[in-house]
């Protein structure tokens, strides 16, 4: 989940050290190692607001509801449990108000070699938080609708993308039940479809597969399970391949 802008943002959650936390006396001298460790400790934790406000990415959830935060939680979660369980950080550099702090990742199945990854630092106003300036800027810039704009980005290009897949799956369908296509609880329950695809909570959408009265067409959609919160668009697509997108207000888009 969470391409786009959310690709860059967990580029840095290859990692993790975990410590104790700090207390507000030690919080106005941290150094950058501190701040990865007790971000690395926060995400762990899942929690998700305080991890965020060590970094670039503060204004993008200060902001949010708790709501926002629950829709943006699976994403996040998916991200947190990415991170190893322990690391030690071998490294750090400071250059006025840049510093770099280098992580060694532990060796594990997936990693058989160890390998060391460096998390970017910037000073402002007095306080180092994680990420660069240019990445700063642009999150300024968003603001808090910058994570929720990103949600809705991945979401509508998966859904483009199973959309995509539903004609080769219906394709193999129809070739093995005589030219008939498949419901989704049909291609769900034939294996060909996992049921975490098309899961609302996961997804964002609520898709839906119609078929013809013979069963030999079917017409293929998709709307927003919250508008302007978990996608914009609805879709369309028949049994071509053709897909067709508009904002309806989270109605059944009908060409």
């Amino acid at each position: 989940m969470f391409r786009s802008r959310f690709s860059p943002i967990f580029a840095i959650f290859l990692c993790v050290l975990c410590v104790s936390p700090q207390t507000p006396a030690q919080n106005a001298v941290r150094t950058p190692s501190d701040v990865v460790r007790e971000f690395y400790k926060a995400m762990r934790e899942k929690r998700f607001r305080e991890a965020f406000a060590l970094t670039i990415y503060k204004s993008a959830v200060e902001g949010l509801s708790a709501d926002e935060m629950e829709d943006l939680r699976p994403g996040f979660e998916e991200k947190a449990a990415q991170i190893p369980a322990a690391v030690e950080i071998v490294n750090e550099q400071i250059s006025g108000n840049i510093a770099i702090v280098f992580v060694r990742i532990p060796v594990t199945d997936s990693t058989p070699q160890v390998t060391s990854e460096p998390v970017n630092l910037l000073n402002s106003g007095g306080t180092w938080i994680i990420g660069t300036e240019p990445d700063l800027a642009e999150v300024k810039k968003a603001g808090r609708r910058y994570f929720l704009d990103a949600l809705i980005t991945e979401h509508e290009g998966d859904v483009e993308d199973l959309l995509k897949r539903l004609v080769v799956l219906e394709g193999i369908y129809s070739q093995q039940h005589g030219g008939s296509y498949g419901e989704l609880s049909a291609l769900i329950s034939g294996g060909m479809l996992s049921p975490d695809a098309v899961d609302p909570k996961l997804s964002g959408y609520n898709f839906r597969i119609t078929l013809g009265k013979d069963g030999k067409s079917y017409v293929a959609g998709a709307e927003p399970l919250r508008h302007g919160r978990t996608g914009k668009l609805s879709f369309w697509m028949d049994q071509s391949g053709v897909i067709k997108s508009a904002d309806t207000g989270g109605k059944q888009l009908k060409p």
